[in-house]
């Protein structure tokens, strides 16, 4: 796999610290594999000290109690597309969607994303949905490359199986882009996520004001795609990922066949298996389970597919992703470590594990020479209150 590590990633961002150490002290830093009273100090972007005790030095930021954890690593977020499209049908200039997206994310301690854009496009019916990967994605790498963004960004490709256009839309892209995470999108109506055609109906019929006519043209259409280009793009999309040294990831695996098929096209981890049968037999393959945090807020699935809750309670958990919610993400952690009573634990489902997920080694955790990624968190009734962010050294929020 190529390297998603830049040089301009590693670099600190415009330093707001006069040039100066920043410390912040007097904290309950979680680490790895603990949480301890202690002092973390950032130089030229890294983390260079992690010390225990209570001692606050001079010019330090005395954090009085509150949890010190690593910025958030986040795979998987709709929030682009919900910036370019904010209502359907309606288009929204990428550079403005792309700058609001980032401060959203910042805003609630996100330091790393993985942006997902789908590729492969429908160019017909209710359901038609237009090319926008390529220009998009040059548009969030040039203002990356401008140091314009607060936080760090990859690309994350969805490839839509029931698609018109999706190798050719694949394509486009090429190593240089380092894109990240090629994920496996086969929304075929009857399966996956929508196994419950009424649940699929209520979704799209919401949000691209259909008919039951329509719907019903737009589920014969879908399917029709599955059978003219299902097994094709799927292979081709697992050849474009390893063209492109991304990651392969499944998407709403159902069954444990499924998962088998996963596994033999070379999946790393699961985003959103929809029944225990299939988180269990992604943890007999070795391939890591993530789940929605609006799913764990809300205690289930919107779509009716298993409870993340149960998952983790049965130890089928291990990553978590904000999905649609960008806020779900903390507080779906400060929920597990309830639920598991272990704050580590939880906050590397949210850390570390997907930073490991997506082959980043330099973040996700507290520790002498990680990137200065750090959210100071309070408590307001077990709910987590974001105090501060530090992307590479810099806050941003």
């Amino acid at each position: 796999m190529n390297s998603l590590i830049d040089p301009s990633d590693l670099a600190p961002a415009q330093d707001t610290s006069g040039g100066a150490n920043i410390c912040l002290a007097n904290a309950r830093l979680v680490l790895p594999d603990q949480v301890l009273t202690g002092a973390i100090t950032i130089s030229d972007g890294m983390i260079i000290e992690v010390r225990e005790g209570d001692k606050v030095p001079f010019g330090a930021i005395d954090c009085q109690g509150d949890f010190v954890t690593p910025g958030l690593v986040e795979l998987h977020t709709d929030n682009l597309e919900r910036h370019i499209e904010p209502r359907p049908e309606v288009t929204w200039p990428h550079l403005a969607a792309i700058l609001a997206h980032d401060g959203e994310l910042a805003s609630t301690g996100i330091t790393t994303v993985f942006d997902a854009m789908r590729v492969g496009s429908i160019h017909s019916g209710k359901g038609r949905s237009d090319q926008y990967a390529r220009s998009l994605a040059s548009e969030l790498l040039s203002l990356r490359d401008a140091d314009a963004l607060r936080i760090s960004h990859f690309l994350h490709l969805r490839a839509e199986i029931c698609s018109e256009t999706l190798l050719e839309e694949l394509a486009e892209f090429t190593a240089e882009d380092r894109v990240g995470i090629v994920s496996l999108m086969d929304h075929t109506p009857g399966q996956r996520q929508f196994r419950d055609l009424a649940k699929l109906k209520t979704y799209v019929s919401k949000k691209r004001n259909m008919t039951d006519a329509e719907f019903d043209e737009h589920v014969a259409h879908l399917k029709g795609l599955r059978v003219t280009f299902g097994d094709r793009h799927e292979a081709g999309a697992v050849t474009e990922a390893k063209r492109l040294g991304a990651v392969l990831a499944s998407h709403d695996d159902t069954t444990a066949a499924q998962v088998e098929q996963s596994k033999g096209n070379g999946v790393g981890f699961a985003e959103f298996p929809t029944t225990v049968e299939a988180a269990k037999a992604c943890r007999d393959r070795g391939i890591a389970i993530m789940m929605g945090a609006p799913n764990i807020i809300r205690g289930g699935s919107h779509s009716g597919n298993v409870s993340a809750l149960e998952l983790a309670e049965l130890g089928l958990l291990d990553i978590v992703s904000s999905d649609y919610v960008p806020s779900a993400l903390m507080s779906a952690a400060f929920r597990l470590g309830a639920l598991w009573q272990d704050i580590p634990r939880a906050i590397r489902t949210v850390a570390a594990a997907p930073a490991r997920a997506a082959g980043l080694v330099d973040r996700g955790e507290l520790g002498v020479g990680q990137r200065g990624d750090l959210l100071r968190i309070a408590t307001l009734d077990q709910t987590p209150v974001l105090r501060g962010v530090w992307s590479c050294g810099r806050q941003v929020g």
